[in-house]
């Protein structure tokens, strides 16, 4: 290849996390000097991508981009993209098929129950499975979508009641603790960033409100609790398949137990995101963990099949 290839911000699409991808996006691009900034208003790559002269950035959140369809769909062009292959990006989409690979690799994961909402359990059989304090949400969706924090058989039941007969769901037993993050690049983890939700949940609305929540980077844990938590998120991360970065999310219960909920492989890259939170506590500025996680796709050029 005579020049170096054009690289290209993919942000917006259909999903319920357009605004968010739109932001993520604009930072992403706003770091990439000589990149291309592309809001798509559908849920489809662009018919001039050029695989001999364009690398993708996908920061599209949710749905069609982060499930895996379009990345196969750059696979199949032979286009070189930043991120998670479509086989990784389908698995981790899926929060109980992420739960089964996170026990094979010995990873500690929360009990949950899986169900179609065409198929709900009663409140209590959820309650006698998994308790009275319960979180119930999408299992197929990001960034808190869809998300019910309960308490008590009367409050699951109106919940189950307004979940819609559609489709996949899970319950989890409600953890109380410190909810934690990390971010992984090329499967090494990063820093630690505690969350602390000012109204005590960490919902979509807190997740993108700047000033809704405070974040403690590097988290202040002890330093051998901190290890195990790293190790653990790179197995995750090996587990899944995932490649070049992810974002992991943990649950540290009072008694030093610590639980992985998901591991997210399109995280998200606006001013209240973790990834960036998590870098800084090695030392990389935004500008800095950018081009790293650009770096590999751009490698991949270079390569026949591009992966």
């Amino acid at each position: 290849m005579s020049a170096e290839p054009e690289i290209v911000v993919l942000c917006g699409g259909l999903s319920s996390e357009r605004e968010v991808s739109l932001r993520s996006g604009q930072a992403v691009a706003g770091v990439l000097p000589g990149s291309r900034l592309v809001e798509l208003t559908t849920d489809a790559l662009p018919a001039w991508l050029d695989p001999a002269r364009h690398v993708v950035f996908p920061v599209l959140h949710g749905g069609w981009g982060e499930d895996g369809r379009a990345q196969a769909e750059m696979e199949a062009r032979g286009i070189a993209f930043a991120g998670c292959s479509s086989a990784a990006n389908r698995l981790c989409m899926d929060k109980v098929a992420t739960k089964q690979a996170m026990r094979a690799a010995g990873v500690p994961a929360i009990p949950e129950v899986a169900f179609a909402g065409a198929a709900k359990p009663t409140a209590a059989a959820l309650v006698a499975a998994l308790g009275e304090q319960l979180v119930i949400k999408p299992s197929d969706q990001g960034s808190s979508v869809g998300l019910y924090m309960l308490e008590g058989e009367a409050a699951v039941a109106e919940a189950l009641a307004a979940i819609p007969a559609s489709g996949q769901w899970m319950a989890e037993r409600r953890l109380r603790g410190r909810e934690l993050s990390i971010g992984l690049l090329d499967g090494c983890p990063m820093g630690l960033v505690e969350i602390v939700p000012l109204t005590g949940v960490y919902d979509y609305r807190t997740k993108y409100t700047k000033g809704a929540s405070e974040y403690r980077f590097p988290a202040p844990i002890p330093a051998e609790l901190t290890a195990a938590i790293g190790e653990a998120a790179a197995r995750l991360f090996a587990a899944c398949g995932c490649r070049d970065f992810a974002r992991a999310d943990v649950f540290l219960e009072p008694d030093g137990r610590f639980y992985f909920l998901e591991i997210n492989t399109m995280p998200g890259m606006t001013a209240t995101s973790l990834m960036p939170k998590s870098a800084s506590c090695v030392g990389l500025d935004f500008p800095a963990l950018v081009r790293r996680m650009a770096a590999p796709a751009l490698a991949r050029v270079a390569r026949p099949d591009r992966r």
